[in-house]
C-alpha cells in the first residue's frame, strides 16, 4: 500500500513521524536516491549510526512511507555475500494530510478524466464528469458496507432521525463554495456510483439543501436492512 492510500488516520501518523530531525533526514535520503537504498549507506551519508538509521528506516516502512525489498549485491563478496541485502524504497513521492478529511486530489483526477473524456467523446463537460465520478464510485464500493465507503473517503456518516445518514464531512469542500453545481454533481454521481457497487440503490443519494457549513451537499435515505 502506497502512502497516498493510507488510511486518514495513518496519513496523520506518518507525517507526525517526520517531525524527528534524523528520521525526516533519512527519508529525504532515501528520495533524492532515486533508487534502493541500504541501511550501511544510509549511515555513511548521513554520518548516523547504524543502529539509529535501522531504528528509523524501519519506523518510516511501518508507518507506510518506505518498503523494503531484499536483493543481492555483485559487489559484496566473501563469507555472507551470498545472503540479499535489505534495501529501502519510497512508497510514495509525496504524501498529504487535511484536517477535516478532503480530497482534492480525487476530484482533481476526476476533472482532468472528464476534460479528456468531453474532447474525446465531444460531450458536454459536466455530463463527462458525471460519468467518470459514476465510474470511480464503482471502484471504490464494498458490497454490503456503504457506510464504511462512506466514512473510508471522510463523510463521516451521522444517523438522522429519518432513519438515514447525514454526512458531516464535505471531502471538496473548498471547491464546492466557488463551483457549487459542478461540484455538487460530481460528488452526487461518485456516491451513486459508490451506493450502487455496495449493493444500494443509487436513489439512496438525496439532495440536503439544508446542510450546514462544512456538510456535504447529499444525505443518505434509510439503508437496505442488509448494509
Amino acid at each position: 500500500m502506497g502512502a497516498s492510500e493510507l488510511p486518514w488516520i495513518r496519513k496523520i501518523a506518518a507525517v507526525a513521524s517526520l517531525g524527528d530531525k534524523n528520521r525526516r533526514r533519512l527519508y529525504e535520503y532515501v528520495l533524492g536516491a532515486g533508487g534502493s537504498v541500504g541501511r550501511d549507506e544510509a549511515a555513511m551519508a548521513l554520518e548516523l549510526p547504524r543502529s539509529s538509521v535501522s531504528f528509523h528506516l524501519d519506523r518510516l516502512v511501518r508507518e507506510g512511507l518506505l518498503r523494503v525489498e531484499f536483493r543481492k549485491s555483485p559487489d559484496r563478496t566473501g563469507p555472507g555475500s551470498g545472503r540479499p541485502s535489505k534495501l529501502y524504497i519510497p512508497a510514495a513521492d509525496e504524501i498529504g494530510v487535511s484536517i477535516p478529511e478532503r480530497h482534492y486530489d480525487l476530484a482533481g483526477h476526476l476533472m482532468a478524466a472528464a476534460i479528456h473524456r468531453s474532447v474525446d467523446d465531444c460531450v458536454p463537460v459536466v455530463a463527462a464528469l458525471c460519468d467518470v465520478a459514476a465510474a470511480k464510485g464503482s471502484e471504490l464500493g464494498m458490497p454490503g458496507d456503504f457506510l464504511g465507503v462512506l466514512s473510508e473517503l471522510g463523510y463521516e456518516p451521522s444517523s438522522d432521525a429519518s432513519g438515514g445518514y447525514q454526512l458531516l464531512n464535505c471531502p471538496f469542500h473548498r471547491l464546492s463554495r466557488d463551483h457549487k453545481d459542478v461540484v455538487c454533481a460530481m460528488n452526487g454521481a461518485l456516491l451513486g456510483g459508490a451506493a450502487l457497487a455496495s449493493g444500494e440503490s443509487a436513489d439512496v443519494v438525496v439532495p440536503d439543501p439544508d446542510h450546514g457549513p462544512g456538510s456535504c451537499c447529499a444525505r443518505i435515505a434509510a439503508l437496505d436492512d442488509d448494509s
